[in-house]
């Protein structure tokens, strides 16, 4: 029995990949696996390679895998691509209708030919070959085709109970298939029994929108895009089940300027978007920040620049997002590493935009946003809205053509705010500088203490874990730091280099902006070396760490920037050899 394994299915785009993975993953997840899942797909909507590799584990899993126990193959070009990926004593199960090969240079894997497309059009349709594919690999792992049952149910059930029939049947013909192929050779890859429990499978984009609606968001204006499309969905179904609504604008510069309209009239709004959606988004973002009205918005990272590399993991968003408005202002840019960090950092965003009156900018990245994983049930009990200085009321009446003092100046930067139609509450709204009552002013002095008022509202930010420290105490070999989904793979290179004597740390960034120095400075001081791992080719996040923190010299870059998540083994390798090369071993 094994405790963990990796299993992909590949084929061309449009081809019933993506709902082989998900009909095979959702059933292991309702055994009580830890799964974790990563789809690899083309910018197209049909053709080009495709493929969903998931990580089947009895414990807690957070990447991707460094190999393939299993590869589910509907051509020649899946196994050609990714056989280098299969370890010894690993399986290719493939569609006997292409005549399916092993490279020469593959000989430690098996492959078996299975007649996927003709067992499917014997039972009526070759659609139907997805799954005689998941029967066959449920055969590998010794698991009954009867979990599949609910699943099948939910996915055809609206097509009638002869759909479903016919589902199931292919199902256990592919199990019945294999079986004879390999005989006594099932036992190598036989799963230990999970643990039963009931927990979610979800990806990030799906665990934002949820926390979205749990906050209180109650708006969404949103241009679709890849990988940020999924929370408009989502909300596309949920949101007017609680009096809300989604737009789809023209653009996301309409997006955003929408955005910043409700939340004014006191409905809390976001918009979600990638690297280009954000780029058009900057001047709204300005506008945000100097009539200081609270919006959040969701960056999804993925491959730049311009159009780039639209389906693909980076993380090459960050000083944009910190830095990329015109002028000064403040803002607040946060990292979840984890699907369950995404849904509770989203609720928070809209506590900390409301209380502090400024754009939050929540970042996310490809392989968080679209890889799934299994999820411990949330706790709702946690959920806290806060809105700040948002007056509730009647307000005190004015003196004769007095405005409202909305931007008034105050010891901790955060202005008193009123909604339109607020009775004595009337003030002036525009982007020009202003004074404490919304009116234009050029005035030096004004322009000092409006400035200064707004930017000393985020130094005394109160957020609950700025970073996440893994580690016993504060000195250390090596301090490994990141952001987003790098966290997973992080964490088992540490176990790796645990294994070889080396003493490891690991502070993982969670508020990204304003920086939290302080709180990492005794970490940092206290390691031989500074790895930052990070998806990008200049090493931004590294560079923020030399901004705010001394110790250049400790700091070096763990970089990748070709479109594809990091593998535990490179982070490993790569950490290890920048210690020994620096004579600490």
């Amino acid at each position: 029995m094994v405790q963990q394994l990796s299993w992909k299915v590949g084929g061309q785009q449009g081809e019933g990949i993506e709902s082989t993975g998900e009909i095979f993953s959702t059933a292991l997840n309702r055994l009580g696996y830890y799964l974790y899942g990563y789809r690899h797909f083309s910018s197209r909507i049909k053709g080009g390679h495709t493929n969903n590799k998931i990580r089947v584990s009895t414990t807690q899993v957070r990447s991707v895998s460094d190999d393939l126990d299993i590869l589910v193959a509907f051509d020649q070009e899946t196994i050609d691509v990714n056989v280098h990926e299969l370890r010894v004593g690993g399986v290719v199960i493939a569609d006997a209708k292409f005549n399916p090969s092993l490279p020469e240079t593959c000989t430690t894997a098996t492959l078996y030919a299975v007649p996927f497309t003709e067992i499917a059009t014997e039972l009526g349709t070759s659609l139907m070959k997805n799954m005689v594919a998941v029967g066959a690999s449920s055969a590998v792992l010794h698991i009954d085709t009867e979990v599949f049952e609910e699943v099948v149910l939910e996915i055809f059930g609206k097509k009638g109970q002869k759909v479903v029939q016919k589902n199931m049947e292919a199902i256990k013909k592919g199990a019945d298939y294999i079986r004879e192929q390999l005989g006594e050779q099932l036992e190598t890859m036989k799963l230990d029994p999970a643990d039963g429990k009931k927990r979610m499978f979800m990806i990030g984009n799906d665990a934002i929108a949820l926390g979205a609606l749990a906050g209180g968001a109650r708006f969404m204006p949103a241009y679709p895009i890849t990988p940020a499309s999924e929370i408009m969905e989502y909300l596309i179904k949920k949101l007017p089940q609680f009096g809300g609504t989604v737009i789809q604008t023209e653009d996301e510069i309409a997006a955003c300027t929408m955005a910043i309209g409700a939340n004014y009239a006191g409905v809390r709004a976001l918009t979600a978007s990638a690297g280009p959606g954000l780029s058009l988004m900057m001047e709204s973002i300005g506008l945000a920040g100097i009539t200081e009205q609270p919006v959040v918005i969701i960056d999804t990272q993925r491959g730049g620049p311009s159009t780039g590399l639209p389906t693909k993991q980076e993380q090459s968003d960050l000083m944009a997002m910190i830095y990329g408005t015109h002028g000064e202002i403040p803002k607040i840019v946060m990292a979840p590493s984890t699907v369950e960090e995404a849904f509770y950092d989203t609720i928070e965003a809209f506590n900390l935009a409301e209380e502090y009156q400024c754009p939050v900018i929540m970042l996310t990245d490809l392989q968080l946003s679209l890889g799934k994983q299994s999820v411990e049930p949330l706790d709702y009990n946690r959920v806290e809205i806060r809105r700040g200085k948002l007056q509730q009321g009647e307000l005190e009446e004015l003196e004769e053509k007095q405005y409202y003092k909305r931007y008034r100046v105050t010891e901790d930067g955060v202005s008193p705010r009123v909604i339109p139609g607020m009775k004595h509450g009337i003030h002036h709204v525009t982007g020009v500088e202003h004074d404490e009552t919304g009116k234009p002013s050029e005035s030096p002095v004004n322009r000092d203490d409006q400035m200064n008022k707004r930017l000393r509202k985020t130094k005394g930010i109160r957020f609950n874990t700025p970073i996440h420290v893994h580690s016993h105490e504060k000195e250390s070999d090596i301090l490994f730091v990141g952001f987003n989904s790098t966290r997973g793979v992080i964490e088992e290179a540490m176990e790796r280099l645990e294994q070889d004597g080396i003493k490891v740390n690991h502070a993982h960034i969670r508020l990204i902006h304003p920086f939290p120095a302080d709180e990492l400075l005794p970490y940092v001081q206290g390691a031989k070396k500074v790895v930052v791992v990070e998806n990008n080719a200049t090493g931004q996040l590294a560079n923020i760490l030399k901004m705010n923190i001394a110790s250049h010299d400790k700091i070096q870059s763990v970089l990748k920037y070709d479109g594809n998540p990091f593998l535990p083994q490179e982070v490993y390798a790569k950490s290890k050899e920048m210690f020994v090369l620096n004579g600490n071993v």
